[in-house]
């Protein structure tokens, strides 16, 4: 007890004696409970004592605090520093008002020493702050210098651990009784830069070091991972998918099959050949095939296929044709529906309504019938191309056009697609050229407005989109001039129109599907049966369509005027198909196709139905996409916020029937085996028999050694294919033989497998010794080869005109001023002007004679479409051209004066 005297006379005797704010509030508060006087050395009461409560004596047991002390109390008051600071003993603790629990006991003991400076109490007592004023100090901002001293006043360590003390005691009225408890501690900032003299510390290689960013692989694994789940790859592979069940059974044998039938295809799938054969060895002579001997540009004898060409670069034969025509078809079918859904998408539409809408378009009950004509099926390169262009140009018809959504890379893809798909053939180049056309125009219009009434957004399209619209255009016209000389060059300069106006359908035929069509294929035979030719006029593109289109005019996310443009695109499409029905096209499409060489292949207008079934998907999606966006919207006050099980099959219903209505019943015909001798048979040569199917099969077999042949077989050549089967009927006799040698051909090769039921059956079998010609029989076929008799040791004199034997037709290889007689000693396919004998697009030549009642159309020579068959073309036994003196310059033809059918002599 002594011991804590003179520590107690220290408190006492210091007149700056520190105390809390809480302090002074007990000190400034009246009762029995004030703070007692802190005992001095002379035991006598501090002045301002008076009242208060008796001293109590001193003790050394710690006494109850009367309240407990929090933080903010314990922050001293700064003195001057001449003040030394003071620390109070636990004999001088009073007794508390209230009792110290054992936690707050062991609580006080594990803290920390206090030191506590002296505070002046120059200033009158404040009233006690409560609640969040307590953590606050009102009035004067404190100076810097007093909180350096707090600073030094918590820095200064302490000279030995004892426990925290509280004092309850009141000095004189200037200073108030203290009380100790942890001092608030100020948290330093920490070193920003490491000492000179530290060893370096092993964890900064770790915090300096950049992350390594992933590798090339990684980074193309990951650009792949991500391309490969893109929503336009998993359209990708459902088109596929969807393709090969659509098509079925296609891909089931494809070396073997073709589908639809063994004409149109046979002959595309040699063209695709040829196309790449002879890119691959002489690509001058691409125009040149090797059938249709000895006739100039006869690859342009239909639709070139050309995009086609780097796929016959792959393979040879007539087995490798074959698989890759089916491969092609079923590819086209896919492409049909990644267009349709490409564009429907960019134009607004979600992906429901643009699923439906691309699945409407590519199987559209109409395309079965042209199942047969990959040239038709090849379209999807169209609605491709419009979606890139409008991509590319950052528009959309639902909104409009985004500055920020330009690319020049979408746009110059989309120039490229469309010259591709021109490449195609001009049976629908044509017409996308001139829808191209018109956006280039709209497009010379709308910019040059806008860049005028809205000068923030200029440019409108920069430097980089508006070069692309001018190189991109000039390519796809390119491609089309370049691919369409070959077309002007084969010699058809009649116009189509008497073709046009017979293969123009009747309104009605909007409505009737076609014979392919498992669903409607039965019950429109009868209304099918009266149309004049069903497989260019079954053109319905489907009833779930022309309903869903009808409910887009009323219920659709496209805006009323975006409605009325597309039913007006409607309209003007459906009258472009039906051609010549709709007040006999003199104002539709006559003026636009009419005048048009036949040969670029616009004599169906029924072929325009594309863009009639575009229109329809694209009004149909806007109905559907309306219908998905209220069943979200539905959904949205559903507990939980998603569409029901019957809602969501709901939205997939159309589609579902859209496929149905596109489900196939094509016919898929095996391919003939090609015969050993059409392996070995070298060209020129006519393979017997003859006939518009066969022929095509012949060019099929031909892909192995691509050697010249007479044969061929398609609508721009069927004049002259059809004069040359009329001749060579009776092969062999002299006057087939000569004929023959005219034209060139060496070789005969007669097929035993396919001459039953045709006019060679017997052929086989006639001797030949007297003709001047050689037989060789064959495993499964008989070669004929024309040996070329001795020439005559008395020429005729230039210009002289030489008998012919009967039924020899003109232009049989005399050649003007060379007196050498018909067959003999001319080398083959020297003796007779490319195109002669037949005039191209007539079918009669000059003084020939027609048969009376063969049904040859005038001026063409064949019923539109059908071809000439075999009996109803040219009577044998024509004469001599009506001025036999006078020469045909070299590349010129007989001009034919009169097509009216005159009897041979």
């Amino acid at each position: 007890m002594t011991t804590d005297q003179p520590k107690q006379s220290a408190a006492d005797a210091s007149p700056s004696a520190s105390r809390t704010p809480g302090a002074e509030a007990e000190a400034a508060r009246p009762g029995p409970d004030a703070a007692a006087e802190v005992p001095g050395s002379a035991g006598t009461p501090a002045a301002g004592s008076a009242g208060r409560a008796p001293r109590a004596e001193p003790t050394a047991q710690v006494q109850p605090a009367a309240k407990p002390v929090t933080e903010a109390q314990t922050v001293a008051k700064p003195v001057t520093e001449a003040e030394p600071a003071v620390t109070l003993p636990v004999a001088d603790v009073r007794q508390a008002a209230t009792p110290v629990t054992e936690a707050q006991r062991a609580a006080a003991m594990a803290s920390p020493p206090t030191v506590v400076q002296p505070v002046v109490a120059d200033e009158p007592a404040a009233a006690p702050a409560t609640g969040w004023r307590r953590f606050f100090r009102i009035g004067k901002k404190a100076p810097a210098r007093e909180l350096a001293m707090v600073g030094a006043a918590v820095a200064t360590p302490p000279t030995a651990p004892h426990p925290p003390e509280v004092s309850d005691s009141a000095v004189d009225g200037d200073i108030a009784p203290q009380a100790t408890s942890p001092a608030l501690k100020i948290k330093e900032p920490l070193p920003s830069s490491r000492p000179a003299d530290a060893p370096p510390d092993p964890w900064t290689a770790f915090a300096t070091t950049p992350e390594r960013g992933p590798g090339r692989i990684r980074r193309a694994t990951r650009a792949l991972g991500r391309a490969l789940i893109h929503e336009y790859a998993l359209v990708t592979y459902i088109a596929i998918a969807l393709a090969v069940g659509m098509t079925w059974p296609t891909l089931q044998y494809p070396l073997h099959t073709l589908p639809q039938d063994l004409g149109d295809p046979a002959r595309q799938a040699w063209q695709i050949a040829w196309s790449g054969h002879i890119l691959l060895t002489d690509p001058v002579k691409l125009w040149q095939s090797n059938a249709y001997f000895p006739q100039p540009n006869s690859f342009a004898y239909g639709d070139s296929l050309l995009g086609y060409a780097p796929a016959g670069m792959i393979g040879t034969g007539p087995l490798a044709a074959v698989l890759r025509y089916n491969i092609l078809f079923v590819l086209a079918h896919a492409l049909l529906l990644i267009g349709a859904y490409a564009l429907v998408r960019q134009l607004g539409a979600g992906r429901t309504g643009a699923a439906v809408a691309a699945v409407a378009f590519a199987y559209a009950p109409w395309r079965l019938a042209q199942e047969g004509h990959l040239d038709i099926i090849s379209a999807g390169g169209i609605p491709l191309a419009l979606a890139m262009i409008a991509r590319g140009h950052g528009w959309s018809m639902r909104r409009g056009f985004r500055r920020g959504k330009r690319h020049a890379g979408w746009a110059a893809a989309g120039w490229i697609v469309a010259a591709w798909q021109v490449s195609l053939g001009f049976s629908l180049g044509l017409p996308f050229l001139g829808v191209l056309g018109l956006i280039l125009l709209v497009m010379l219009i709308r910019v040059p407005i806008r860049w005028w009434r809205r000068p923030a957004e200029r440019p409108v399209l920069g430097w980089r989109l508006l070069t692309t619209d001018i190189i991109g255009p000039l390519i796809v016209a390119g491609t089309a001039a370049v691919i369409a000389l070959p077309y002007r060059k084969t010699g058809t300069a009649a116009t189509a129109t008497a073709e046009i106006k017979f293969f123009s359908p009747p309104l009605r035929s909007l409505l009737i599907g076609p014979a392919e069509s498992r669903l409607w294929g039965g019950p429109h035979q009868v209304p099918r049966s009266s149309l004049p030719w069903p497989a260019e006029m079954s053109l319905l593109p489907g009833f779930v369509l022309y309903a869903l289109a009808l409910a887009g005019l009323a219920f659709s996310i496209w805006t009323l005027w975006q409605r009325l443009f597309l039913l007006a695109g409607l309209a003007v499409t459906t009258i472009l198909t039906l051609g010549a029905s709709f007040f006999a096209g003199r104002w539709t499409y006559l003026p636009l196709f009419g005048h048009l060489p036949a040969s670029l292949g616009t004599r169906i207008p029924g072929r325009l139905m594309l863009w009639v079934t575009l229109l329809l998907a694209i009004l149909a999606a806007g109905a559907v996409a309306e219908f998905v966006r209220r069943a979200d919207h539905w959904a949205e006050h559903r507990i939980p916020p998603w569409p029901g099980p019957w809602l969501r099959s709901a939205t997939l219903v159309p589609l579902v029937l859209v496929l149905l209505e596109g489900w196939n019943a094509t016919a898929h015909p095996v391919v003939p085996a090609q015969p050993s001798a059409m392996r070995t048979v070298t060209g020129p040569m006519l393979v017997l028999p003859t006939g518009d199917t066969t022929d095509q099969m012949v060019m099929l077999w031909s892909t192995t050694r691509f050697q010249q042949i007479a044969n061929g077989s398609g609508g721009f050549a069927a004049v002259h294919q059809a004069v040359m089967r009329r001749t060579v009927e009776s092969f062999p006799d002299s006057t087939s033989i000569e004929y023959l040698r005219s034209q060139g051909v060496t070789t005969v090769l007669l097929l035993r497998d396919y001459v039953t039921g045709t006019p060679w059956e017997r052929a086989g079998d006639v001797p030949v010794d007297s003709l001047g010609i050689s037989r060789e029989d064959l495993d499964d076929a008989v070669l004929f080869r024309l040996s070329q008799p001795a020439q005559p040791a008395n020429p005729a004199q230039p210009g002289a005109v030489t008998p012919t034997q009967p039924g020899t037709l003109p232009g049989t290889g005399i050649d003007p001023g060379t007196g050498t007689l018909p067959g003999t000693g001319t080398q083959p396919g020297t003796g007779v002007q490319p195109g002669t004998g037949v005039q191209p697009g007539t079918g009669v030549q000059p003084g020939t004679g027609v048969q009376p009642g063969t049904g040859v159309q005038p001026g063409t020579g064949v019923q539109p479409g059908t071809g000439v068959q075999p009996g109803t073309g040219v009577q044998p036994g024509g004469t001599l051209p009506a001025d036999p003196n006078q020469p045909v310059a070299p590349g010129q033809q007989r001009e034919v004066p009169n097509l009216v059918a005159q009897p041979a002599p």
